[in-house]
């Protein structure tokens, strides 16, 4: 029987943190009570540093800056088949003009 992974929030990963850094009681004291893995507030502490106001985008989302990429990415395929389309027209169109 597999486990369902647990999300959390934005709002609830950044009120750990805060707690952690609050320093009234111990990281792992916050991490039981609130029924969380061993070492998580330390890992979604150091997502935030390296993150910032970028960090926990939020199930199915993407930062900004992958987001974009993930669009280009996108407009390029699509210009890819495009072009393919065309250089195969214009293969058939100079095959039937060269014809009597």
């Amino acid at each position: 029987m597999t486990r369902a992974k647990k999300t959390y929030t934005r709002e609830f990963k950044l009120d750990a943190i805060h707690m952690a850094e609050a320093g009234d009681r111990t990281i792992a004291e916050i991490e039981r009570d609130l029924g969380l893995g061993q070492g998580q507030i330390y890992h979604w502490k150091e997502q935030f540093d390296a993150e910032g106001v970028e960090a926990f985008p939020g199930k199915g989302h993407l930062p900004p800056q992958e987001e974009r990429i993930r669009r280009l990415e996108r407009e390029i395929e699509i210009l890819r088949q495009e072009r393919d389309i065309l250089k195969k027209a214009i293969t058939i169109f100079s095959q039937t003009s060269t014809r009597p």
